[in-house]
């Protein structure tokens, strides 16, 4: 009983392994975008860096950045 020689290691030929990994790659990418839009919302909900009157202080990229510094030197 001879083997196939095109078949890997997987059990896959080339042609499905190439579908399984766009299938892949596809829902990878749909996940990545999900996730960066609930990223985007959650940040405009809530700055994960409050001010220092906490997140009621940050109304602006100045605000945002002056409070931050401190904390970095």
């Amino acid at each position: 009983m001879a083997e196939p020689s095109n078949v890997s290691l997987s059990g896959l030929t080339e042609s499905e392994a190439q579908e399984v990994h766009g299938f892949f790659i596809q829902g990878f990418l749909i996940f990545t975008a999900i996730a960066i839009v609930a990223h985007i919302l959650v940040w405009l909900w809530r700055p994960w860096i409050p001010g220092p009157d906490g997140y009621a202080s940050l109304e602006g990229i100045n605000q945002t950045a002056q409070a931050l510094l401190p904390m970095l030197a």
